[in-house]
């Protein structure tokens, strides 16, 4: 099995994304964010071109998130539905998640 390799990239003060790559492999898979405040992201989308789909890379990812909010401190907002569906199998996420497993999420709007 070829390396994965995670990079946390920052788009601007608000946005960023956590990206996936393989040894090897073009394309790379993505898990973009949003901050919402002060120890608060949404986690917004994820995809994954064709040719990289079935070695992992999107649950590696969102293991990534949420290793990160663990150890930062943060809560994520799940709206990706890729991360609410694996939320639903890794219930122990409940700790940095700000809904239980299968609760849709709410945006307040400011």
């Amino acid at each position: 099995m070829s390396a994965i390799a995670i990079t946390l990239e920052q788009i601007d003060e608000r946005h960023g994304r956590y990206v996936a790559r393989v040894d090897g492999k073009d394309g790379e898979a993505e898990l973009v964010f949003s901050r919402r405040g002060e120890g608060l992201i949404s986690a917004d989308h994820s995809g994954t071109p064709e040719n990289l789909r079935g070695m992992g890379l999107a649950l590696a990812l969102v293991e990534r998130m949420v290793a990160d909010a663990r150890a930062e401190g943060f809560k994520i907002i799940p709206l990706c539905p890729y991360v609410r569906a694996k939320y639903l199998d890794h219930p122990e996420w409940v700790d940095v998640m700000t809904v239980a497993p299968g609760e849709l999420p709410h945006l307040k709007l400011r």
